[in-house]
């Protein structure tokens, strides 16, 4: 058995209060939330082994804000555009669940453009596998992927259809705040080389290899009464302080969702997502003695601290903005499909993987029991083989990806499917004509983006398994993600 939908599915609906648009419009607002923690035994995913858990430390949920922008000059009071925001405590969005996803939507919503529906992961390595294949799960006493799968997808099904349904009018604040979360992750050393997670009290340690990017934007909803009742939170960071444990965690997002509550009501629907951040991680780099002695002096959990920094952008923010709420807005909603380049597998890239592949294979044969995690590395460089195989019949191959463009009022905000490197969503930011722009990202399968400086110094995230599209990619989508961006402000004059 599978956990019921929380009673109340706590359900709240929000929208708009004041500004002048561009063309007179009302915004409705509906929010729900859902768990979609399992109550058996569960495989998580994030690691190159497999861990079953068996607790559950922190709820898994999934979280839903439903938008519509309706033609207030019409007499039928006709749609303009929707958008749909569904954040899911998960490692990402694979192919399979979007789309059972989105079918179990349209059963319950034959009319509703389930293109609309942006589903996004917060990256916590300590929630339910989604991927079929991915580790050698036992057969009994664990939930199986397909069952765990179909469960996620009726919930957040269920929860998108309760959010549509009771949308109602309000208004909306956006905010702009910071807290130092994320730290970049890939250690540069004398020699030119990285290393993720490396030391950086190393005599030939040279710096950080990219920036650090600390905003958190916010955006704010509200009932007709002025009761707060959703909030989208953005942190250019994933969600993996407890990343290596074997049990169900929603990682910092829990404490900050639970803090977040308690300030504010539980009527708050908070649905997070992760900006760009292929190249940051909450782990420390450095000054680590320094950072940890305040918190064990606030007498503070790591991920209690990490979310006492989050809440206290968050509140900072909405004492700017609780003030400057929006009824009309503009509402534009692009999606598109595009093409991307995707990272040449080489001669040399092909024979190391080969021999790593075949290495493991053996290993497993071998002793299936010892090899703990050779499975997965069995796979990981499997795929490198067949990309390589792959390149001769098809030597320019691409990847399709699904990626969104949004307005809502003055802020613009986009996504992608990648952990896509920092630099990337510097470009995106300082290019778009939007006052507040942002990234969400893992909106889809998950794989690093590296930059041509991460590619040079190598390692986990910039090497050619870690990656499907490299630095060539990651421009075109910057580039095309810009121009949808910007051509919502063209638009609107």
């Amino acid at each position: 058995m599978l956990m019921k939908i929380w009673n109340p599915v706590c359900l709240l609906f929000v929208l708009s209060t004041g500004m002048t648009s561009l063309a007179h419009a009302d915004l409705l607002i509906g929010t729900a939330t859902t768990s979609i923690t399992p109550d058996q035994p569960v495989a998580v995913s994030g690691q190159f082994h497999l861990r079953v858990a068996k607790d559950v430390e922190s709820p898994v949920t999934a979280n839903v804000i439903a938008l519509e922008s309706r033609d207030a000059n019409e007499s039928d009071a006709k749609s303009k555009d929707i958008v749909i925001l569904v954040s899911l405590d998960l490692v990402y969005i694979t192919a399979p669940v979007r789309s059972r996803i989105r079918a179990a939507v349209h059963q319950r919503l034959p009319d509703l453009d389930t293109s609309k529906i942006i589903l996004n992961a917060t990256h916590t390595h300590t929630a339910p596998v989604t991927t079929k294949g991915k580790y050698p799960i036992p057969a009994e006493g664990v939930i199986q992927v397909s069952e765990y799968i179909e469960f996620l997808s009726e919930r957040v099904a269920d929860a998108i259809a309760a959010a549509w349904k009771d949308r109602k009018p309000g208004s909306v604040s956006w905010g702009l705040s910071d807290a130092v979360v994320a730290y970049n992750r890939r250690a540069v050393y004398a020699n030119g080389k990285a290393q993720m997670y490396g030391r950086t009290n190393r005599p030939d340690f040279s710096g950080l290899e990219g920036y650090e990017d600390h905003d958190i934007n916010t955006l704010f909803f509200w009932d007709q009464s002025g009761t707060l009742v959703g909030m989208l939170v953005n942190v250019s960071c994933p969600t993996q302080e407890v990343e290596s444990r074997s049990t169900v965690n929603a990682d910092f997002w829990h404490p900050a969702r639970e803090a977040l509550h308690k300030q504010y009501g539980e009527q708050v629907c908070i649905v997070a997502s992760v900006g760009a951040a292929g190249d940051q991680s909450p782990h420390l780099m450095y000054r680590k003695a320094a950072d940890e002695r305040m918190r064990r002096l606030r007498g503070l959990t790591r991920l209690e601290e990490i979310a006492r920094r989050v809440v206290r952008a968050v509140n900072e923010a909405y004492e700017v903005v609780k003030n400057d709420r929006h009824t009309d807005v503009p509402l534009i909603h692009k999606v598109e499909n595009i093409s991307l380049p995707m990272r040449l597998v080489t001669d040399a890239e092909y024979a190391e993987a080969k021999a790593v592949s075949e290495k493991a294979a053996a290993a497993i044969k071998k002793d299936p029991k010892a090899a703990r995690g050779l499975q997965m590395r069995k796979k990981w460089y499997g795929g490198v083989v067949q990309r390589y195989e792959q390149q001769k019949m098809n030597p320019e191959p691409t990847l399709e990806t699904e990626i969104h463009a949004i307005r809502i009022g003055d802020v613009a905000i986009c996504t992608n499917r990648f952990e896509l490197f920092t630099d990337f969503w510097i470009c995106i930011k300082a290019r778009s004509k939007a006052v507040q722009t942002i990234v969400i990202q893992l909106a889809g399968p998950g794989t690093y983006l590296p930059t041509e400086k991460a590619v040079r110094g190598g390692h986990y995230s910039a090497i050619v398994e870690s990656n499907l599209v490299g630095p060539e990619g990651g421009h075109i989508l910057v580039d095309r993600t810009v121009e949808l961006i910007n051509s919502m402000w063209k638009s609107s004059k």
